[in-house]
């Protein structure tokens, strides 16, 4: 994929995956009003996306999987790729005696 086709999947893959965490992180009981924003950060962030890879190739991902397959399909693939790698870091950030940075 050439550099702009990959920003421009990007572009996409971005906006769904903010989708995908707003809806997700008001499903969630243990998130405060609060909190949401800071999580949304955390959850779309290029700091997060850089521990499954290059972040614009990772929103470019996601980007070519809802143009050929769908909403559905992008979020069930965000659900099995993303998620469980965002989870696993912020259950380890709220584990008590550990240091989590306030930037």
């Amino acid at each position: 994929m050439i550099e702009e086709q990959k920003r421009s999947k990007a572009w996409i893959g971005d906006a769904v995956l903010a989708l995908f965490a707003r809806e997700w992180i008001l499903k969630q009981s243990d998130i405060s009003a609060k909190e949401r924003a800071n999580v949304f950060i955390q959850m779309t962030s290029n700091q997060f996306l850089s521990s499954l890879g290059e972040p614009t190739a990772m929103e470019a991902e996601i980007g070519v999987v809802y143009e050929t397959a769908g909403l559905a399909a992008a979020f069930s693939h965000i659900e099995a790729k993303f998620l469980p790698v965002f989870i696993k870091r912020r259950t380890k950030s709220k584990q008590p005696g550990s240091y989590r940075s306030k930037k």
